[in-house]
């Protein structure tokens, strides 16, 4: 008995978790934008690759702001040169301390420093230019930022869309389904009556089976495109997605000749990154000039750790100018500039692709218009002679094979119809984010 019982438990547990995971959410396509931007993986990526930008640009203070270090030593040596330094750095010597004997072999002496320096650039002309293409190269990273933020937005759009088109189709599949079981069940009666034949009874059938398996993918399609749009929202594919938002025609101009705005972010990140490697390239020519820098220093010397007996300071200045590395700064010159060269290349190539990307779009946008005309008729057409060859199939005066064809093409002509209506929508979200700036 207690076995039966437990077997009953986890039967209810097993189809209860089935349940809850196969729970259908009604979702908008704002909940939808809402949701992908404040936790879209590629998002975080993109935001993470900015802060690595700001943080190589503020590397780069290094360039005008002083890098101070401090230290402490302690030793123990009877080196005669050492020995009499630290005497003399500690200001302990003696008149005694300069007797040869002692000066020649000094007894073990001990000695702590503490030190803190400084070194301040004063003119760095290749670090300057390098903070600049690191300022170029950030700014063009937030504007990639913007981006791709701009299409994954836009890739939300077209997913939602895709749920729009699945979940239309699987309820066109379905009245199509419990249409032509009224009509195997007319056909049915007609066969028993003796009005018609086996054939056409099995015909029949046939397109039941059919409408069956073109169900069942339409309903995978819907679960695919849920599972998608919950991975683009960064959630379990745990449950099935029912947009709320209704796929319809979304009015719009339709644009003879959209031009391509040069503010766009993409391009203008494009821009910038160029510019960053003409400043490495500056950069690099700049190290052929000297650099000067000023340094300082105060330190404390005593035998006892920490001690602070006796100091002194030092302050200065350098000017450093390295005349010949080999060919190493020739071969880097001529690389930077090379990398530059082709950033410029690599500019032009995206400007003409995007032109060509949007006179596409905007023929796209134009074909589907069209298109939506001609289906639109087409369906109409469909729907009417649908109507009209059940009414005389229901009177006898019509073969099943035509009734099946007109069941067919009104099926096709509605799913037509539907994938015209997201290609059109589509096509206009498309265009939109092309010419977005």
């Amino acid at each position: 008995m207690k076995r039966n019982i437990y077997i009953l438990v986890v039967i209810f547990l097993y189809f209860t978790t089935m349940l809850q995971a196969q729970q259908t959410i009604t979702v908008t396509k704002a909940e939808v934008l809402a949701k992908v931007s404040e936790n879209n993986t590629s998002i975080k990526i993109s935001e993470q690759d900015y802060h690595q930008s700001v943080a190589d640009y503020k590397q780069t203070n290094a360039t005008f702001l002083p890098n101070i270090t401090a230290s402490h030593s302690g030793m123990a040596t009877t080196n005669p040169l050492m020995a009499f330094g630290a005497k003399l750095n500690q200001q302990v010597l003696i008149q005694n301390d300069f007797n040869p004997d002692i000066l020649n072999d000094p007894s073990s002496i001990e000695n702590y420093a503490t030190k803190f320096q400084i070194q301040q650039p004063l003119i760095n002309l290749d670090g300057h230019y390098q903070r600049q293409a690191a300022r170029s190269q950030m700014m063009a990273t937030k504007l990639q930022n913007v981006r791709t933020r701009d299409h994954l937005l836009l890739e939300v759009e077209k997913a939602y869309m895709q749920l729009q088109l699945a979940h239309k189709a699987a309820e066109v599949l379905e009245k199509t389904l419990e249409a032509t079981l009224a009509n195997r069940k007319l056909a049915a009666d007609k066969y028993e009556q003796g009005y018609l034949q086996k054939t056409d009874l099995l015909a029949i059938e046939v397109r039941v089976t059919e409408v069956n398996n073109q169900l069942q993918y339409a309903r995978s399609n819907v679960k695919n495109a849920s599972d998608y749009l919950l991975v683009l929202m960064n959630e379990p594919a745990e449950a099935t997605l029912l947009p709320s938002d209704p796929l319809v025609l979304v009015p719009g101009a339709v644009q003879n000749a959209p031009t391509l705005p040069m503010g766009r972010t993409d391009i203008q990140a494009m821009v910038l990154a160029s510019e960053a490697y003409g400043k490495k390239h500056q950069a690099d020519k700049m190290t052929f000039l000297p650099r000067l820098n000023a340094f300082g220093s105060y330190e404390l010397y005593d035998d006892r750790v920490f001690g602070a007996g006796a100091g002194g300071y030092l302050i200065g200045a350098q000017l450093s100018w390295n005349l010949l590395e080999g060919t190493k700064r020739f071969s880097k010159v001529q690389k930077s500039k090379a990398a530059f060269e082709k950033s410029k290349l690599q500019l032009d190539q995206y400007v003409s692709q995007s032109r060509l990307e949007l006179n596409k779009a905007g023929r796209m946008l134009k074909d589907a218009e069209n298109k939506l005309k001609l289906t639109g008729l087409a369906l109409e057409q469909s729907k009417e002679a649908l109507r009209i060859r059940t009414n005389r199939f229901k009177e006898g005066l019509e073969k099943t094979s035509d009734l099946l064809t007109s069941e067919t093409q009104y099926a096709q002509k509605q799913l037509e119809y539907y994938q015209t209506i997201f290609e059109h929508n589509y096509a206009q979200a498309y265009l939109a984010f092309l010419t977005k700036e």
